[in-house]
């Protein structure tokens, strides 16, 4: 399986890449925390680590840690905009359960 990104994702990241003048694309990981145990990590990535496993997507490269891999197999990182409110959201198939506030999650 793969991690993919929206359409709307993949426009946002190379948007935000332009404007920053450098990257590589947009890590993706996982990291223990919060209430459900485990919550996401995302950042912009300026050079590709030896453990990374690579995606693209629309054109943007996605990068995961092979430690993180197992957790997000299958996962959409969307873009969306709900009012006055916009952010990423994950479609992982590997949940199980969230917190209620939504910040972590189990698998």
């Amino acid at each position: 399986m793969a991690i993919t990104l929206s359409e709307a994702a993949a426009r946002h990241v190379a948007q935000f890449l332009q404007k920053r003048g450098k990257g590589v694309g947009v890590r993706l990981g996982v990291k223990t925390s919060g209430c459900s145990g485990m919550a996401y990590k995302l950042e912009f990535a300026d050079a590709v680590d030896d453990d990374d496993q690579i995606f693209e997507s629309h054109g943007v490269k996605v990068l995961v840690d092979v430690r993180s891999l197992p957790y997000l197999e299958g996962t959409e990182l969307d873009y969306v905009r709900e009012g006055l409110n916009e952010g990423f959201r994950f479609n992982n198939p590997n949940v199980k359960g969230q917190c209620g506030c939504g910040e972590s999650f189990t698998v």
